[in-house]
């Protein structure tokens, strides 16, 4: 049996999140190249990311969302994202953050 594919919408955590992708046109298109990319990824394959083990997800994310995945960007840029499923049918793929490494790290305490 291969690996099953789902395809999922996409959705934005709030709306700052979706105006700084927004902005992203504008002060670093490189960046916005490679979140677009992802973002197609994503649809094309929600699981596309690597799962966080629950007891690594930081506690700010937990509060809200019961699982966390990352998928690598380019130049140590890390996209944040949970999955959830509000039927049988439908997977819905929310971007909560993307950050640079030295973020990353500090997010999920590895300095």
């Amino acid at each position: 049996m291969g690996i099953v594919k789902k395809s999922s919408g996409i959705d934005f955590a709030n709306l700052s999140i979706k105006e700084a992708f927004e902005e992203l046109k504008e002060t670093n298109k490189e960046l916005h190249k490679h979140l677009t990319r992802a973002f197609n990824d994503i649809l094309e394959n929600a699981f596309c990311g690597r799962a966080v083990k629950k007891r690594l997800i930081p506690k700010e994310y937990l509060k809200k969302y019961d699982n966390l995945w990352i998928y690598n960007l380019p130049d140590a840029w890390r996209l944040l994202y949970s999955i959830k499923s509000p039927n049988k049918i439908e997977i819905i793929s929310i971007i909560l953050d993307w950050m640079n490494h030295r973020d990353y790290e500090r997010l999920f305490r590895f300095t």
